[in-house]
């Protein structure tokens, strides 16, 4: 007996979750279309019924990403503000949370755009919206953490944060989070 016919939100849902885990894994260069249809168990006309082209599922996928980190960003921010853990010590926690779960290979939009390396692609373009999403972020937890004087030096902080996902990434372990959390910190004279 074969699967159930899935809805289109059910197979475009399944099929970006696949496109999602195969170009984490393998690289978004290195992963066709075939194998995105095969693993996601849909036919070839039900992906391009929900996206044009390989660009088009790449930035939907970049999107899909996107509220994904965010998702587990706040969930694990929240769990460490319970702790009594000041807003910045929190994000460090989750950050770690991050860098220690199975399969981490940095993150998802450094990779993207090196891979892209078309500065006009939308995949690009979004991961570059992203970062100053993601910038904001942080300013808004380092406001939190010490007021309006973050502003000078979120910018600094957002750059250790990014240098940090990179070597976890390099080196397979998760101590950069605390080099870059106690740089921060001095950074902000909170240590």
């Amino acid at each position: 007996m074969g699967r159930p016919k899935a809805t289109n939100s059910e197979a475009r849902q399944r099929i970006l979750e696949t496109a999602d885990r195969l170009f984490y894994e393998d690289g978004i260069r290195a992963v066709g279309i075939d194998r995105i249809i095969a693993e996601a168990g849909v036919a070839k006309m039900t992906l391009y019924s929900h996206f044009r082209s390989k660009d088009d599922l790449i930035l939907a996928v970049l999107k899909y990403r996107d509220e994904c980190v965010t998702g587990f960003l706040r969930e694990a921010i929240g769990r460490h503000l319970q702790e009594s853990q000041p807003p910045l010590r929190a994000f460090f926690a989750a950050l770690r949370e991050w860098f220690e779960t199975p399969g981490f290979r940095g993150c998802a939009f450094q990779n993207a755009a090196i891979e892209l390396a078309d500065p006009e692609h939308p995949g690009t373009e979004y991961v570059r919206n992203n970062k100053k999403r993601f910038a904001g972020f942080l300013q808004g937890l380092i406001e939190q953490s010490v007021g309006e004087r973050a502003a000078r030096v979120a910018p600094a902080i957002a750059l250790l944060v990014e240098g940090a996902i990179v070597t976890a990434a390099i080196q397979g372990k998760p101590d950069a989070v605390d080099i870059a959390r106690d740089a921060a910190l001095r950074l902000l004279e909170l240590d």
